[in-house]
Order: structure tokens, then C-alpha cells, then sequence
């Protein structure tokens, strides 16, 4: 059988340089925030022909709007979203006109004004509902738990998976922001809520395993209860995790720009909710039983299965 529990030091390794290396980015580069987190206009228009991405970007530039992202919304070439500071009518009315005039005819689908207030007050609010999400996490699992030595700990497990996934995420976006200019938006949000209960599903999936050994009193070692269970479920945790990740590449190769957040986002997740649910917070919530933190050991015994021996 595969050594994976037994191999928890250097997942941990793995697991603090990679927190290191996201920190890094995050410090360096920061995120950059889309329109609805720092204000300013959000303009779709469609073009009656086909028009080169970089011939309207050229265009947003000698109009003056140098730092206008544009993202294709279509795959004939002809919908853009242009997010730019905030446009008046006035303003808005002369670029469309200055666009039409030089790529040929165009029309807006949609044209939205974030204020500086509301995005305060969206930024605030995403972060109050990952915040929750998390909370109310930690509380389920430790309830669902309850019967399980020391619940409270398989929900601190799994809630510092989810705590390493987030970080994940936003440090690739980091890197992401810094070299093709990609900004968050909230469907960058709702992928992050997705990402957290898509890898919380995994690590209890391995958590209902060890509680059912346990019970069946496999044996008085949690290090070999859980690498039993481990093993036990990681062809479905990788075969759910691939077929979900084959659906997020046809999404990000045939939806477009609209999505594009979600998806990535989704896709980043799921391969750190396959890490974090296999590869640490089991190997946690191991080294907390057996008191490793305190630099002792209680000699691995798992006290329900020792009392099933009794």
C-alpha cells in the first residue's frame, strides 16, 4: 500500500513553500481589482464585422485610454467588454462614435457605472461571505464529527486546507495580474465559493472514511487508519477532480471572456482541492492526534478503536 500519512513532513514542506512563494507574488504584485472593486465603467459592444482584439485596443489608446482592458465576449470577433475608468454619457457617447468611425459599425449591449462607494461596499461583502462560508464549514464539520476524538480538530483541518486553497488562488490570479493584466471580478467570487466547497467535499469524503475504520476498529494507529482511507478514496478524488477539470477547459475554450474568471479560478481550485484534501489536511489532522506539534507522540493509539479492542 501507498505511503502517504507516513510521508507528511514533506508534504508540509511542499505546502509552506508553495504558501511562501503565493505570499511572495501577493506582496510584489498585489491583485489587480476589476471595475466592480475599484470603481469605473464596464462597456459591451458588438461590431457588425469582425474586428482584431489588438486593432480596438490600439484604438482605446489613442482615445487615452492606455490601462483599458478588453476581453473578447464571442468567438466570431465581433463582442468586446471594455472595462476603463468611469465614463459620463458624454464620454462614452464619443468613444463609441470615435470606434464606429475607425472599425466600422458597432452597437452597446451594455454599458454599467461602478461608483467608488459601491465597490467598497462589494469588496466588503465578498469577503463577509468567504468569511462565513468558512465559519459555518469549521461548525458543520465539527458537529458531523462529534463522536470522533477531539471533533473540533477535523474541522481546524479541513478549514486550513480550504485557508491554503484560497491562498492558491489568489497568488496565481497575482501572477496572473502581473503578466497578462488579468483582473478579479465577482465571478471571481463566485469561483472562489465554488473552489471552497468543492475541496471541503473532498476532505470530508476522507474524514468519513477514517471515522468508518476507525469505528470498525481497523486498527489503534490514526497513522494507518488514515492512510488507509486516503488510499482508499483517491481514484474517485482524482476521477471526480479530472472529469470536472475536462468540463472547465471546454468552458474556457468555447464560452469566452464572460466566464473567464469563474472558470480559471475553478480550474486552480480543483487541483488544490485535490492536493490539500489528500495531501495535507489529513496528514493535520495525523500529526494533531498523535500530539507531534508538542513534540511528543502518544505512541499513534486511536482512542476509539482502542476501546473497540477492549
Amino acid at each position: 500500500m501507498m505511503k502517504i500519512v507516513q510521508k507528511r513532513l514533506m508534504f508540509f514542506i511542499i505546502t509552506i513553500v508553495l504558501a511562501v512563494i503565493c505570499i511572495g507574488s501577493l506582496a510584489g504584485f498585489g491583485i489587480k481589482s476589476g471595475v466592480e472593486f475599484s470603481s469605473g465603467s464596464i462597456l459591451s459592444i458588438s461590431f457588425e464585422q469582425p474586428v482584431a482584439q489588438d486593432a480596438l485596443k490600439a484604438q482605446m489608446d489613442t482615445l487615452g485610454y492606455k490601462n483599458a482592458l478588453i476581453n473578447s465576449s464571442g468567438s466570431a470577433g465581433t463582442d468586446f467588454i471594455i472595462r476603463t475608468s468611469t465614463l459620463d454619457e458624454t464620454t462614452k457617447a464619443q468613444v463609441v462614435s470615435a470606434l464606429t468611425g475607425s472599425l466600422g459599425a458597432l452597437k452597446v449591449t451594455e454599458f454599467d457605472n461602478i461608483s467608488p462607494m459601491i465597490a467598497s461596499e462589494t469588496t466588503r461583502n465578498a469577503g463577509i461571505a468567504v468569511v462565513i462560508a468558512i465559519l459555518c464549514m469549521l461548525l458543520y464539520i465539527a458537529f458531523a464529527f462529534r463522536k470522533m476524538p477531539s471533533p473540533f480538530r477535523y474541522g481546524v483541518c479541513a478549514v486550513i486546507g480550504l485557508a491554503f486553497d484560497l491562498l492558491i488562488c489568489l497568488g496565481v490570479y497575482s501572477l496572473l495580474g502581473a503578466i497578462r493584466g488579468w483582473e478579479i471580478d465577482l465571478m471571481f467570487v463566485a469561483g472562489i465559493l465554488a473552489v471552497l466547497g468543492f475541496s471541503i467535499n473532498n476532505t470530508i469524503i476522507v474524514f468519513d472514511r477514517i471515522r468508518e475504520n476507525t469505528g470498525k476498529g481497523f486498527s489503534r494507529d490514526i497513522e494507518e487508519v488514515a492512510n488507509f482511507s486516503i488510499v482508499e478514496t483517491l481514484g474517485r478524488s482524482f476521477n471526480s477532480s479530472l472529469t470536472a477539470l475536462i468540463t472547465l477547459v471546454v468552458l474556457a475554450l468555447f464560452v469566452g471572456a464572460s466566464i473567464q474568471n469563474f472558470v480559471i479560478v475553478l480550474m486552480i481550485g480543483v487541483i488544490s482541492g485535490v492536493y490539500t484534501s489528500t495531501f495535507l489536511s489529513p496528514e493535520l489532522l495525523v500529526a494533531w492526534q498523535k500530539n507531534q506539534w508538542k513534540g511528543s507522540d502518544n505512541n499513534g493509539k486511536n482512542p476509539v478503536a482502542a476501546k473497540a479492542k477492549i
